[in-house]
């Protein structure tokens, strides 16, 4: 039997609300060591007084402080993220709960025609700030290689009408005759 969904916002919130519960998890003695960075490393070592939960020492990383399971995946805005690399993926997306993400070894013609075709469907992009200047581009790009076609086209057209023009007949000046 299924639960009901929960709308996105309670959802986030609740995520938000076990977060700031959630101690951040540093580095065993990296405030001691410049060399050491805070990113987290899991605690090895016989006598290492993290990894036996000594008192007074930082917390560990542990299952309990995972966030809720409804929240898990989801990105701030609510949305489910999607990677895309095709237009054809974005049919068998559902607009209402699932957003875009582009794919990062997507040229930028296929990222374009992805963009056109989920305004079309109203799907949201998350990696995409401005899709008004890729647009654009893609339309500049569209008139100048129609002009460029066009540029062909007649030059095409004036090789051929040169080739079945007759070629004047040049006058040849004779031995002794003066330029006037």
């Amino acid at each position: 039997m299924k639960k009901p969904s929960i709308s996105a916002e309670k959802v986030l919130k609740l995520r938000e609300r076990a977060k700031k519960q959630k101690p951040s998890f540093v580095r065993q003695e990296s405030w001691r060591y410049k060399r050491l960075k805070e990113n987290w490393r899991k605690p090895r070592g016989l006598d290492n007084k993290m990894r036996r939960k000594i008192k007074g020492w930082p917390r560990t990383v542990e299952v309990g402080y995972r966030g809720p399971k409804v929240a898990r995946g989801l990105h701030p805005s609510g949305f489910k993220e999607v990677l895309v690399y095709n237009t054809e993926q974005l049919w068998q997306l559902d607009p209402k709960t699932q957003a875009v993400k582009i794919g990062r070894t997507v040229g930028k013609r296929k990222r374009a025609r992805i963009i056109v075709e989920a305004k079309k469907r109203k799907i949201i992009i998350l990696n995409f700030k401005e899709p008004k200047e890729v647009v654009k581009e893609e339309k500049e790009l569209a008139e100048e290689t129609e002009k460029k076609e066009a540029v062909e086209e007649e030059k095409a057209e004036e090789a051929k009408t040169e080739k079945e023009k007759p070629k004047p007949k040049r006058k040849r000046k004779r031995r002794g005759e003066e330029k006037q």
